[in-house]
């Protein structure tokens, strides 16, 4: 059709993927508030809509509609056999993304959340919506007042601070003065202060650490070393650890193995390995529960991130995942940007505690939107050896 240029394709694509971008970020905002919504399955039918679209308008080659059809067709069987339409969606989006611009892309989402939440809180503030604060026991075995200004709990109040902090450090962390980093270092710590978040505290100064090395020390990207040691301390070890967690848990309540440690770590990171049987109502939390390809009934929730992604959505399609990711790590080494391999590593140890970012809510994870640009850098780039002269441009910071 001549209708559909070049031109034409990617300005329908960009249309398309900022009008499901958009649904998403209002449905994550509308979620972390106190109002009620009980349309989202048709809401989540109509992005997968607007980013199935724009996958289809997109120009590929041979290889690359072969890359598209496969994924798609595994996401769909995930999606038969569970009942969950998740990883559909999040490819369609991962693909959708791949020729925007992605520095306007990030900045969009960090201004429309930035606002949303400053919504909500200030809602919450004036009293119109939402509790200020929370008193009760929150499983330390102390009764404490934690703050919320109207996210409902505290530690989504520090997710949303800390994913605001997180694309900040990427769009403004190369070019912020000492000072920017003072306040945003104020920012998030004081929110951690007041929703009492012990794992934020720890994250915060870890992730405010690297961005101050790599600040000071420019062209540390353009080395190999922190890239490789950002993979090891990152998502290797965090898996690594999620993994040890769900065998734990299957020899202290599959195989009655007592252990005296167990219940000393428990304690210290609020019996989260404990929730990995307890809180699914099949069990299916422990390493010996684990399936290939999570079916029905795989909906429970409990706080680690990525022992969620192997019992919602099982062992293969998680491992895809993870090698989803290390495809990332090494466009983003490809482009010299270091940025974005900051945000791996601390998402990656977050993660491991948290589970904020492993959600149907594609809003909350702007990681997606880098994800889908060095996928698509990554298979035309690297894979398929298409416009290698592109390597070393750089988006983060």
């Amino acid at each position: 059709m001549k209708f559909l240029t070049d031109d034409n394709r990617k300005k329908i694509v960009d249309y398309l993927f900022y009008a499901a971008l958009t649904i998403e970020l209002l449905l994550m905002i509308l979620e972390k508030s106190e109002i009620s919504f009980s349309y989202e399955s048709h809401v989540f039918r109509v992005t997968f809509l607007l980013t199935l679209l724009a996958v289809l308008v997109m120009k590929h080659d041979r290889r690359e509609w072969a890359v598209v059809l496969v994924f798609l067709a595994l996401a769909g069987f995930c999606y038969v056999n569970s009942g969950k339409n998740d990883l559909l969606r999040l490819c369609t989006f991962l693909m959708a993304a791949r020729d925007t611009d992605l520095r306007r892309a990030m900045k969009y989402s960090f201004y429309v959340s930035a606002i949303g939440f400053g919504i909500i809180f200030v809602l919450s503030a004036l009293g119109v919506l939402g509790d200020i604060a929370l008193v009760g026991e929150f499983g330390r075995h102390e009764v404490e007042t934690r703050y919320v200004f109207g996210f409902g709990h505290p530690n989504t109040l520090f997710g949303c601070v800390y994913a605001l902090l997180l694309m900040w450090i990427w769009i403004y962390g190369q070019s912020a003065k000492w000072w920017h980093y003072l306040m945003a270092t104020a920012a998030a710590v004081g929110m951690a202060i007041l929703t009492r978040s012990r794992t934020g505290m720890l994250i915060i100064a870890l992730t405010l650490f690297l961005s101050g090395v790599c600040r000071v020390f420019k062209g540390i990207g353009k080395f190999r070393f922190p890239y490789i040691l950002g993979t090891i301390f990152g998502p290797v070890s965090a898996v690594a650890l999620s993994i040890a967690a769900a065998y734990a848990a299957s020899l202290q309540y599959i195989d009655n193995n007592l252990d005296p440690y167990f219940w000393t770590i428990e304690e210290k990171i609020g019996y989260r390995i404990s929730n990995l049987y307890y809180s699914t109502e099949d069990r299916g939390g422990v390493l010996y529960r684990w399936k290939l390809f999570a079916g029905h009934g795989s909906d429970s929730y409990f706080d680690m991130g990525w022992n969620r992604l192997f019992y919602w959505y099982g062992i293969i399609p998680t491992v895809l995942i993870i090698l989803a990711l290390f495809a990332v790590i090494y466009a983003s080494y490809r482009k010299k940007d270091i940025w974005s391999m900051i945000l791996i590593v601390s998402l990656s140890i977050y993660t491991l505690m948290e589970a904020t970012f492993v959600t149907r809510y594609l809003g909350r994870d702007f990681f997606l939107i880098i994800a889908g640009v060095y996928l698509g850098y990554f298979f035309r780039n690297i894979v398929f050896k298409i416009d290698t002269d592109k390597e070393g441009e750089t988006y983060g910071g």
